[in-house]
């Protein structure tokens, strides 16, 4: 008997690949890879380049001798973070302020969207979202110098006190006391509003008919936010809160360089005052890199972390 046989399969041309393939969908896209080139080219110009620098933080940099030139000292200059006694200080100022701006400053936009979106005249709700997204567009200087206007010793709230209740002039500028409630009230004051705006987004897309089913089964203005407005923004403000979580020990450099003095520095010097003063002022680059490199994977390891625990408890994440 003959054996039949075996036929092999025949690829199809349509399997084969195709050089220019690529091109044809870049060219397809044209448009779009326009767009997005711009904050692309940022990432990798500002955010992906500077970490080359990195490597300072593993020699012994000197000016003179360049980076090459430099000495090996491995984890020498990360050891030194640890046994700085003054780290220790300066760490706890930033975690402070950093929690503090999380539990004040984070909810604050929150309850603004939600009062926003109750409002049913547009021209008023529209003069409301102006006036409170305009600090978001003065710098930090401009703001400071407003508050020293307000706070110091012979401003406007002291005038105003000694004036209506006749109680005695308060150094709130210069009384460590004072510095981390202040920082928190500039921060909210300055980014309440614009924080406002991806909540406000997140609010439109709330189905009108689910307020119109609660409203037929008995629902009063409060149950319908706590049990149809918070839930359809509860997956964006976990996003929001592990990215804030992500730069935890990011204090905001402008913000407490320009509100220091030496009355406050032993409560308000933070990480990022502490890495300028040890960079610039004193010349220590690979301490300060080093310094730079433990903020970054403390604050990674921070996001995954909390990445993690939003998908046990059956939110998306970031990633």
């Amino acid at each position: 008997m003959n054996k039949q046989p075996v036929l092999q399969p025949v690829q199809s041309l349509n399997r084969r690949p195709q050089p220019n393939k690529l091109f044809r969908r870049i060219w397809k896209d044209r448009y779009l890879i326009l767009i997005g080139l711009p904050g692309l080219l940022y990432f990798l110009i500002y955010r992906y380049a500077p970490m080359a620098g990195l490597y300072m933080a593993f020699i012994d940099f000197s000016p003179f001798q360049g980076i090459r030139g430099s000495p090996w000292v491995g984890l020498m200059h990360f050891r030194r973070i640890f046994e700085d006694p003054e780290i220790l200080r300066v760490l706890w100022n930033t975690l402070t302020i950093s929690f503090l701006q999380i539990a004040f400053a984070f909810p604050v936009p929150i309850l603004l969207a939600l009062m926003l979106n109750e409002l049913r005249s547009q021209v008023y709700k529209r003069i409301i979202q102006s006036v409170v997204y305009l600090p978001h567009f003065l710098s930090w200087v401009v703001v400071i110098g407003i508050c020293v206007v307000f706070l110091k010793g012979d401003g406007l709230i002291n005038n105003l006190t000694q004036q209506w209740f006749g109680w005695d002039s308060v150094p709130y500028l210069t009384n460590p006391d004072y510095f981390k409630p202040i920082v928190v009230l500039q921060v909210i004051w300055k980014e309440a509003g614009w924080g406002t705006i991806i909540f406000l987004a997140a609010l439109a897309g709330v189905n009108p008919q689910l307020y119109e089913a609660a409203v037929m089964d008995g629902a009063n203005r409060f149950r319908q936010i706590w049990h149809i407005t918070l839930p359809a923004i509860r997956s964006t403000i976990v996003i929001l809160l592990i990215l804030r979580l992500g730069s935890v020990l990011d204090s905001g450099f402008e913000q407490i360089f320009l509100m220091l003095n030496p009355f406050n520095m032993d409560t308000g010097n933070v990480l990022d005052t502490y890495v300028f003063h040890k960079g610039i002022q004193q010349s220590d680059y690979s301490f300060a890199t080093a310094v730079g490199l433990f903020k970054g994977t403390v604050g990674l390891v921070l996001v995954v972390f909390a990445n993690f625990l939003a998908k046990r408890f059956g939110e998306e994440g970031v990633y």
